[in-house]
């Protein structure tokens, strides 16, 4: 089991790279001076949304837009959304470290720290998406269990996904807790200090780092970033079953799976560029985190965007070339009807945008790459609403088609309110939020993975 090596263990004990553990220690042990103030603004529009959440439990699902004739909305976009960008960026630390990526170290960290906190956001959209948060309890409770339903196949997966998630992130943490532990000893008492060493004592174990140690928790590491690619491939093709085992047109297509999972990897590599953006310049951490890295990660996302292109064009003209009364009908909605503004603004701005700039070299930089990302990952929340509210509120009783082939009016409306849009934008800053709150406990980078992968491209290169 411990043959799997991802990462290079050197047989002597690598050099400390003094500049490197104190920039990226210091937001550990001091303070930032926009810290508090961040926090206070994040933390006050997650409070407005729980508000909104209390209004609408006192006022029912009708008050965050929802109606007979759009029984889903905002909140099933959302909870696709934000479990999509979480496995995103859990499979793109997964394959950097499996592909032996050298120039991953400055990421990874950032990377598994985004899919830690994403993940719990969007699987709390089932409790405004269920009405009753009571009804939880039959999801948790054996004897109400509906095994034929797609929903608790579904919370089966994201559960054993969270799970294996929060392992990811501890695992190479602990060697980094170890050296922020020695740190942490050589400053002076206090309870800042305290807390501190209690947490990296916790984490760290005891675990002492020797090179035997060092190799075990690296095919750890490994044999689990083996896991976890599957392990989310199923956790998004599970979660498009709860659409596509429905009769519904736009819903019932076999296609969803694997659009689910691109579109989250898509959107998830897009989302660990904003937090990389963000980190590296909060942080001052412009030393370690270079163009190249935004560069390259761009890159990656772009091949993922084609491939969502290509799926949603094999989508769309499938359906509207069978001209078959319910799905040519939806796709004449989406395409040209009411929902036309919302697609075509997914296919410019998620779709050419960001595969223009990384197309045209002088606007492949850092700052190009992280307005392509900001653009994909907006886009693709719109795209989500696309997927999921115009299939929502096609008539059923009466026909999608009137009796000389054009659109029937009789389809439903879904209004966003006050409700909805604040519960959104509460769950869009708790992910800044919790972030925030990570790295001021953790180091943003992985200190000893940039420590151990220096030495060994100083020692192939001495040896070359």
């Amino acid at each position: 089991m411990t043959d799997v090596i991802v990462e290079p263990v050197p047989s002597e004990a690598h050099p400390v790279d003094h500049e490197l553990r104190h920039a990226v220690l210091r937001p550990v042990l001091e303070t930032p001076r926009w810290w508090w103030p961040s926090v206070l603004v994040l933390g006050a529009v997650v409070a407005l949304g729980i508000v909104a959440w209390i209004f609408q439990l006192a006022h029912g699902l009708g008050s965050a837009g929802y109606n007979d004739d759009a029984f889903w909305g905002i909140y099933e976009s959302n909870l696709v959304t934000f479990i999509g960008v979480s496995y995103g960026g859990a499979v793109v630390s997964a394959i950097l470290r499996l592909t032996h990526q050298s120039w991953r170290a400055p990421l990874t960290r950032i990377a598994e720290a985004t899919a830690l906190v994403t993940l719990p956001i969007g699987m709390i959209f089932i409790i405004p998406h269920l009405g009753n948060p009571g009804k939880i309890w039959e999801l948790v409770w054996p004897p109400y269990w509906n095994l034929s339903s797609p929903i608790l196949w579904d919370f089966f997966a994201v559960s054993t996904y969270l799970m294996a998630t929060i392992v990811f992130f501890y695992l190479p943490l602990v060697p980094d807790a170890k050296v922020a532990l020695e740190q942490l000893d050589a400053e002076a008492p206090s309870t800042r200090v305290k807390v501190r060493q209690t947490l990296y004592r916790t984490l760290v174990g005891r675990y002492g780092g020797t090179p035997t140690e060092r190799r075990r928790l690296n095919g750890s590491i490994g044999l689990l970033a083996i896991m976890i690619i599957p392990m989310a491939v199923s956790v998004h093709s599970v979660l498009s079953f709860a659409f596509a085992s429905s009769s519904r047109a736009g819903y019932m297509e076999t296609i969803l799976p694997v659009y689910f999972v691109v579109a989250a990897l898509y959107s998830g590599v897009a989302l660990v560029v904003i937090s990389v953006a963000a980190v590296r310049k909060l942080f001052h951490l412009e030393s370690y985190i270079a163009s190249r890295h935004f560069v390259r990660l761009g890159f990656l996302m772009i091949a993922f965007g084609a491939a969502y292109l290509y799926l949603t064009f094999t989508e769309y003209l499938i359906d509207g070339y069978s001209n078959t009364a319910g799905p040519a009908a939806w796709v004449h909605q989406v395409v040209a009807g009411r929902y036309w503004v919302p697609f075509w603004f997914y296919f410019v701005a998620g779709g050419l945008v960001p595969l223009l700039i990384m197309a045209i070299k002088p606007l492949r930089t850092k700052t190009g790459v992280t307005i392509a990302s900001v653009f994909v990952v907006l886009s693709l929340w719109v795209k989500r609403l696309v997927i999921v509210i115009p299939a929502a509120t096609e008539p059923l009783v009466r026909a999608a088609t009137k009796a000389s082939g054009g659109v029937s009016t009789g389809w439903g409306t879904y209004h966003f309110t006050w409700i909805s849009i604040s519960i959104t934008v509460a769950a869009t800053a708790a992910i800044f939020l919790l972030l925030l709150i990570v790295f001021r406990f953790v180091p943003a980078l992985s200190v000893t993975e940039m420590e151990e992968l220096a030495h060994e491209t100083r020692t192939q290169g001495g040896r070359s």
